[in-house]
């Protein structure tokens, strides 16, 4: 069976697609991620409001953006420039979703058919395609923290200028949308240290997985 180099390339790109998507996907809907942070983050000491409030105010947000229930901030003031942001945060986590989604069934269904023997990947230089997914996603997610950390203020801004673009319905004031100060920026900086430390986690799993097969050594030869 000839080696196929479209179905390595598709598979490496579903790979790293599968990656990332699904490290953005973790801070999203692991919610006691956040839960952790009000104490870390003294944002009851912060805001004035107590944990339970602080939380029913996130999990309403929350429940807006991934399971499109009614907007609401719990006992907190908003107002609809700052729903109209989250309907665009909705739009974003939704794509995520169908990302993650159809690259892992697209990688299931390659590798399956690798594995049943009704298609061969080819291997780029010896490597097969979880090798360059991983090294994909790991370059990437390099370039980007090491921008972060050089100046994540600035990296903040052009994230939501990329994402939001012509937007600044982001840039909340906390008189009016008070959810601001429960979702500091370091809270969202956390939520970015989060996303990188298990998508190279993701990477090192892929690149350790196609390391090629060793090869067994010949038995010696023995006369009888």
């Amino acid at each position: 069976m000839h080696s196929s180099k479209l179905a390595s390339l598709s598979c490496s790109v579903a790979l790293a697609l599968l990656a990332v998507s699904f490290s953005i996907a973790v801070p999203i809907l692991f919610r006691p991620f956040y839960y952790v942070q009000i104490g870390a983050l003294d944002l009851p000491e912060q805001t004035g409001w107590s944990q339970e409030t602080i939380r029913e105010a996130y999990d309403e947000v929350l429940d807006f953006c991934v399971l499109g229930r009614p907007f609401g901030t719990g006992q907190l003031l908003w107002s609809e420039s700052g729903k109209s942001h989250f309907e665009d945060v909705r739009v974003l986590f939704t794509a995520d979703f169908w990302v993650l989604g159809i690259s892992a069934g697209t990688a299931l269904i390659l590798v399956l058919l690798c594995r049943t023997g009704r298609l061969a990947f080819h291997r780029f230089r010896g490597r097969g395609p979880g090798f360059w997914a991983g090294a994909l996603a790991a370059a990437l997610v390099t370039a980007v923290a090491g921008l972060a950390a050089l100046d994540f203020d600035r990296a903040f801004t052009l994230f939501h200028a990329i994402f939001f673009p012509g937007k600044d319905n982001w840039l909340f004031d906390w008189r009016t949308d008070q959810i601001i100060l429960v979702m500091p920026e370091a809270f969202f900086r956390n939520c970015a240290i989060l996303i990188a430390a298990v998508l190279l986690l993701c990477c090192l799993a892929l690149i350790l997985s196609d390391r090629p097969g060793r090869r067994k050594a010949p038995r010696p030869f023995s006369a009888r």
